[in-house]
């Protein structure tokens, strides 16, 4: 069957290409012409093979999702030769969103030899922190690095970049030479378990992956949202919703939601 023109990947991103072929468990082949060449198989709404001209597999996949300039097309009912990519595609789309969440981590932590200290705090008996936070503000006494932090804790660089990274969002620590934002007043523990649970009902399983897109966009995390980010959040979560009835109903929800929220506050 001839191919169907999806979309100029300057002007929109893959992963919103592929959102509704993945809820519609469409089978066939993506071709992605560009500054990247690949193809992606799609086999009942699943990723099972993804190649480049330099790679396969889920390499492949991380690498067309990054793909800014070029056009996307179609070709419905095309199997592949092979299959390279194994796991779930839920799977596969988390581990790209980590990726995607590491990047972001960079921007704040750039390397193991960055050194962050402790910014002064107006009322510290408020700060609410868990355990693993608590360990690394102890640490991060402006003569530490990342990585001798990452040692005395016996953590990865991953974990505690991120823990850093939140902190930092927080307003609880900073770069030696960059003053960062004060803190911020977060959002409550149920924002959002409910703004998943809503948005599952009127676009299915795709849900948490196009809240953690979305995230992703904002530049924020669940650990360190602020309630000045949740009206752009829940609007950009609503454009994605094609029914405006089902739009409604869950901006509803979600007015309704917060109402109570704020009043329990």
């Amino acid at each position: 069957m001839p191919e169907t023109f999806l979309g100029d990947l300057a002007e929109v991103k893959l992963f919103d290409i592929l959102k509704p072929l993945f809820i519609d468990k469409r089978t066939g082949k993506i071709l992605i012409r560009g500054e990247e060449r690949g193809e992606l198989y799609l086999e009942l709404g699943n990723i099972t093979h993804a190649k480049t001209d330099n790679s396969v597999g889920e390499f492949a996949f991380s690498t067309l999702m990054g793909v800014k300039a070029g056009k996307a097309s179609f070709e419905p009912d095309e199997v592949p030769s092979e299959r390279t990519i194994s796991i779930l595609t839920e799977q596969l789309i988390l581990n790209w969103s980590s990726q995607k969440q590491w990047n972001k981590i960079k921007e704040v932590v750039p390397s193991a030899n960055a050194i962050f200290r402790a910014l002064p705090q107006e009322n510290p008996e408020s700060i609410s922190l868990t355990g693993e936070q608590w360990n690394v503000s102890a640490l991060c006494n402006g003569m530490k690095t990342v990585s001798e932090i990452c040692e005395a804790l016996k953590w990865d660089e991953f974990k505690t970049s991120k823990t850093i990274f939140q902190l930092v969002q927080l307003g609880l620590l900073e770069r030696g030479e960059d003053r960062k934002p004060i803190k911020k007043k977060l959002i409550s523990n149920g924002f959002f378990h409910t703004v998943e649970t809503e948005l599952k009902k009127v676009i299915g399983p795709m849900a948490p992956f196009v809240i953690s897109d979305k995230l992703s966009d904002m530049g924020a995390t669940k650990d360190s949202f602020a309630q000045d980010q949740i009206s752009p959040f829940v609007q950009a979560l609503s454009e994605e919703i094609s029914d405006d009835y089902m739009k409604k109903e869950f901006l509803r929800a979600m007015t309704d939601y917060l109402l109570t929220d704020r009043k329990a506050n």
